[in-house]
């Protein structure tokens, strides 16, 4: 997806929907002849917005993914979608990006599964980028048009654009897991937070939980009057009133392109790279995989801990029994993810010198990124899916797994803390702090009778090919859309 001959887009401010968000569906790369390239970048919100930016002459606000690049803020036009690039600096991106995002909320909002981290420098970048956020999709938003900002990152550009362009209509979708009220409160700047997002006319969350959790905040934090009622998935919606307006609040679970998957899943190259695979670490009886970004949040050690100690007791055969894990890197010049990417290395050579062989790994360890059919193909090829992340906003993985099941096979073992679970109900759902309960899950996956696995997975995949992406995205804009208009 590369711009044509990097021709700017004639003129600003006619695009009538708009999304915002940190990162654009374009990356650009740096060569190393110092010349750059676009590359499109995966994604199901890409593929869920395209079509809609395409109809409603729509364009994409974020950052290009090199810091201190040599571009400047005037839009491009790639493959008719107009992208207004905001420009980061490397300040910007240590500050604002890898601290007060990914050191600050990250944690926060994942339960403090480890602390967060609070400087007021970084606070301070954060507001900064924010504002040019803001100030960029003003530029590029028609009169009257639709604005739909993503993510932690971007929490204080809805009342900023607000303050700038009161005649737009405003949603936010936060992608993580809104926190606790009391885990939310140890923020210093917690009021600025919910205001930040109040500038919205819907304001929506994965899970009825963190809608909930919203509702409350505006109330102690702001003194606005709230519904208090319960807020339903899709439906039944929060409000918060303030002084001239109403936000709407609601939950809406996050999919994926699920008939792209199950299409794919059939196709006969990616069913004999499943047996090649199968072939390449020995044919196992079972093959048990896991599927992550290389994060603190995701439970890799516990799953790690689980399969060991199963080893150790005889449960799982060390000759007939391996675990694939693919672990894509992530957040590289962040400590705390050094710090883990060495510990889960250490786990993993420990368990394979333990109980492995020459040339008989019972650990697979990949830490690089995984092409998107060479991972469909792993969905296809292993038995056992393990899903066990300490908190998770919702978990695509596990639903990518069950698309790609149309021979009904395989087992999902998923973690509760998981947005996902809410809907995957016949998954063999676990506390992924209890290591009994998790290594107890495992085993009876493994050894789950055939009809019991087609029962489980047909039901499962009733859910994720009813409810994919673009429901979830459809759901959201009508919801909207039907915002109040006095807001406007």
């Amino acid at each position: 997806m590369a711009p044509r001959g990097g021709r700017s887009a004639k003129g600003s401010g006619d695009s009538d929907f708009v999304v915002v968000a940190n990162r654009l569906p374009i990356d650009m790369e740096r060569q190393p002849d110092g010349t750059t390239t676009w590359q499109r970048s995966p994604g199901g919100l890409v593929t869920a917005l395209e079509p809609l930016l395409r109809r409603q002459r729509g364009a994409w606000v974020g950052w290009p993914g090199i810091a201190d690049g040599d571009f400047d803020e005037q839009p491009i036009e790639a493959e008719d979608l107009r992208l207004h690039p905001v420009p980061l600096s490397g300040a910007d991106v240590a500050e604002y990006y890898e601290g007060f995002s990914n050191a600050t909320l990250w944690p926060l909002y994942h339960d403090v599964i480890v602390k967060p981290l609070y400087h007021r420098h970084w606070w301070e970048r954060y507001v900064d980028v924010n504002r040019r956020f803001a100030e960029a999709t003003s530029r590029a938003a028609a009169h009257g048009a639709t604005v739909w900002v993503q993510d932690y990152q971007l929490q204080l550009v809805p009342k900023m654009l607000r303050e700038l362009r009161p005649d737009l209509t405003i949603g936010f979708f936060l992608h993580i897991p809104f926190p606790p009220v009391e885990l939310f409160m140890q923020m210093p700047w917690r009021t600025e937070i919910i205001e930040g997002l109040l500038g919205a006319d819907l304001v929506g969350f994965h899970l009825t939980g963190g809608a909930q959790n919203f509702l409350i905040l505006s109330r102690r934090l702001i003194g606005a009057n709230t519904s208090r009622g319960s807020v339903g998935v899709r439906s039944r919606f929060g409000e918060v009133e303030l002084d001239s307006r109403v936000v709407r609040v609601g939950a809406f679970p996050i999919s994926i392109d699920a008939g792209e998957l199950d299409r794919k899943a059939r196709e006969r190259s990616i069913r004999r790279r499943a047996r090649e695979i199968r072939a390449e670490i020995g044919n196992p009886r079972k093959i048990l995989l896991g599927v992550d970004r290389l994060d603190y949040t995701k439970g890799i050690d516990i799953r790690l801990k689980a399969y060991s100690e199963l080893l150790a007791e005889g449960r799982v055969k060390r000759d007939d029994t391996v675990l694939v894990q693919l672990a894509t890197p992530s957040r590289e010049r962040v400590e705390s993810y050094q710090i883990l990417r060495s510990d889960i290395e250490r786990q993993v050579g420990h368990i394979n010198g333990e109980y492995g062989e020459v040339g008989h790994p019972v650990v697979h360890y990949l830490h690089r990124p995984v092409p998107r059919d060479e991972l469909i193909a792993f969905f296809v090829a292993s038995d056992v899916m393990l899903v066990t992340p300490l908190r998770d906003g919702m978990n695509l993985v596990a639903k990518e797994y069950v698309a790609c099941r149309g021979d009904l096979g395989g087992a999902l073992v998923l973690s509760e803390f998981t947005g996902a679970a809410s809907e995957l109900r016949q998954a063999y759902l676990v506390n992924p702090h209890d290591t009994e309960g998790v290594k107890d899950a495992i085993e009876a996956a493994l050894n789950q009778s055939e009809e019991d696995g087609r029962r489980r997975m047909r039901a499962m995949r009733r859910q994720v090919l009813a409810h994919d992406v673009d429901r979830w995205a459809r759901s959201f804009l009508d919801a909207l859309a039907d915002a109040h208009p006095q807001n406007r």
